[in-house]
């Protein structure tokens, strides 16, 4: 099998904010943006990455979520762990300079980590865990 991937998915609470970080402050490019108020799904990727995107979605919009359920999606996103990604990048440092200058939480600087990788981790509007290891 020859497989790529196409697209991930995100939720938002605020879906401007969200909207003004990936675009802004991480310079995504928006691809779609459909719907209206909290009920917009925003597709963002990277410019030079056309067949790459994330959806940034609503969260608990299937009607077969509970209301319980709902409420637990929203307790995990208030809290900062529903969802998480990672992007990759030659200059850590100069994305995490851009990232710190934003409204971006900094969960974590840039850290030699013990598995091999040389990362930094930030939250986005929605509370989603973003980490950005070091392309070597």
């Amino acid at each position: 099998m020859d497989l790529t991937i196409h697209s991930t998915f995100l939720p938002h609470d605020d879906p401007d904010a969200s909207l003004a970080f990936y675009r802004d402050t991480l310079g995504f490019e928006v691809r779609n943006d459909v719907g209206q108020g909290k009920m917009r799904w925003i597709t963002v990727g990277p410019p030079d990455q056309p067949g790459t995107s994330i959806v940034l979605h609503p969260p608990a919009v299937d009607p077969g979520i509970t209301d319980d359920e709902r409420r637990t999606i929203a307790e995990m996103m208030a809290k900062g762990n529903y969802a998480i990604i990672i992007l990759a990048t030659a200059d850590l440092d100069g994305a995490f300079a851009r990232l710190q200058a934003s409204d971006a939480e900094v969960v974590q600087e840039p850290t030699e980590q013990p598995y091999g990788v040389r990362d930094c981790a930030v939250r986005d509007p929605a509370g989603n865990l973003i980490r950005i290891q070091e392309l070597r």
